[in-house]
């Protein structure tokens, strides 16, 4: 009876162990775990110098999915900085420069929030690229949207946003510069995106689909003629 009463006791430490396990939950990433400072617009300024490198991040602390997009800062932030600290015999000083803009969108059938990162990046080759990283947030369902859940299943959107995008992309550089169709229906050329309440907005990095001489592109759209098959 007594090792009876005692292996349920310790049945039941047990259960109350793993239940309190199962809700832990790790303590959100912070601006300072990355050497950064919050100023009074609740935006994370990051910054280094040294003789051969600069540092310069900046991106605003209340994104939804801060986990993500903390994540990426400090992906980025780490990449360059294992090719800049590297002993060489540059003649100038690599750069890193990222800034983030939102944006957001409250026309049914959800709101969203959007966090762009825009990122020049200098290390020494013949040309600094420059390139994006969007995290778009379901402000309903609670989770993130991809550029593969933001349209229905059985859906066809990309004929019909290639010759939108293409006549924006016109309109900007002056003059006619052809996307292929290889790459225009390509859904993972348009990863990187944001929604307003009234546009599809895309953001291409150099050489996504077009030569990198073309330059980062952000490239808007109305929303109208896609809405129908938003997810």
């Amino acid at each position: 009876m007594r090792m009876s009463t005692l292996a349920s006791a310790v049945s039941v430490v047990a259960v109350l162990g793993v239940s309190s396990m199962g809700v832990a939950v790790a303590a959100p990433p912070k601006c300072a775990d990355l050497n950064g400072v919050v100023d009074a617009n609740q935006i994370c300024q990051i910054q280094a110098t040294d003789p051969g490198y600069s540092v310069d991040i900046s991106f605003p602390v209340d994104y939804p999915d801060a986990t993500a997009a903390f994540d990426y800062v400090r992906e980025t932030r780490d990449g360059f900085l294992n090719v800049a600290q590297m002993p060489d015999s540059r003649l100038m000083p690599y750069e890193l420069d990222t800034t983030a803009t939102s944006f957001g969108s409250t026309v049914p059938p959800r709101a969203t929030q959007s966090l762009v990162f825009k990122t020049y990046q200098g290390v020494g080759g013949a040309h600094p690229t420059t390139f994006y990283k969007a995290f778009n947030w379901d402000q309903v369902l609670k989770k993130p949207i991809t550029i593969d859940t933001l349209f229905r299943a059985g859906t066809a959107p990309f004929p019909v946003i290639l010759p939108l995008v293409q006549a924006e992309v016109d309109k900007q550089l002056g003059q006619p510069v052809t996307i292929s169709p290889g790459d225009g229906l390509d859904p993972t050329k348009y990863q990187n995106f944001a929604l307003t309440d009234d546009s599809l907005i895309f953001f291409f990095s150099q050489g996504d689909v077009l030569p990198e001489a073309a330059g980062a592109l952000q490239v808007a759209i109305p929303r109208g003629p896609v809405a129908a098959m938003f997810a």
